[in-house]
């Protein structure tokens, strides 16, 4: 019997080594797994490569990980928020990296992990800082840089239900960067509000399937 539950976030993230390269989802605050973050945190895993949107707000989410120096690396495409002094402190002390990607590359990149595509040409970014050290060339008259795929050793996702499978429904704007780093993590853990049995979710609204998920952990919600 299929069953991809986990009785605790601390059972889910035990096995995560240092150097590892992490999806975490959300945009801004929404759809954050804030729980699996803070059981990584307690775990003690160090020198993470760390894939965000953006680098958590004051201390909270990655941010926590980011003060205490546990990621060695960040790729991300809003790094310069105020609420974000964590990580630009840390940067400017060069304590952290960045790779800085446009927000639609960020997401194409990931979704191209998650699909099996190598890497793609795009012209977003050509000519900028952002094309320095790519292959160049042009399609139609248009130049482009290549970009390459994005997978993550472990994906963090929030999901709004699961069932044992690990099929996930998202709550609204908590969807955004979730469903492509599901797809684009070799091993995907799901935090979630509530787990249902199997056949409680209505097959039109299940936008993850289990096949992408391998760990599920329900929310204390402190």
């Amino acid at each position: 019997m299929i069953n991809k539950i986990y009785h605790s976030m601390d059972e889910a993230v035990a096995d995560i080594t240092d150097g590892s390269t992490i999806l975490f989802g959300g945009f801004g605050g929404a759809g954050v797994a804030y729980e699996l973050i803070l059981a990584l945190y307690s775990q003690g895993a160090k020198k993470i490569i760390g894939v965000s949107n953006n680098p958590g707000y004051h201390e909270e989410g990655i941010a926590k990980l980011i003060f205490h120096d546990r990621l060695s690396k960040l790729v991300c495409s809003f790094p310069n928020n105020k609420q974000s002094y964590v990580f630009i402190e840390k940067y400017n002390q060069g304590k952290i990296d960045m790779e800085l990607l446009p927000q639609g590359t960020l997401a194409e990149r990931i979704r191209a992990g998650g699909v099996g595509i190598e890497a793609f040409f795009t012209p977003t970014g050509a000519g900028t800082e952002v094309a320095v050290g790519k292959e160049e060339r042009e399609f139609n008259g248009v130049p482009c840089i290549l970009e390459k795929a994005i997978r993550g050793d472990y994906a963090f996702i929030k999901a709004k239900k699961a069932d044992r499978w690990g099929n996930l429904v998202y709550n609204k704007s908590g969807r955004n960067f979730n469903p492509l780093m599901a797809m684009a993590g070799r091993i995907t853990i799901a935090e979630v509000d509530e787990i249902v049995e199997v056949g409680e979710l209505d097959p039109e609204t299940i936008v993850t399937p289990g096949i992408f998920v391998q760990r599920v952990v329900k929310r204390s919600g402190l």
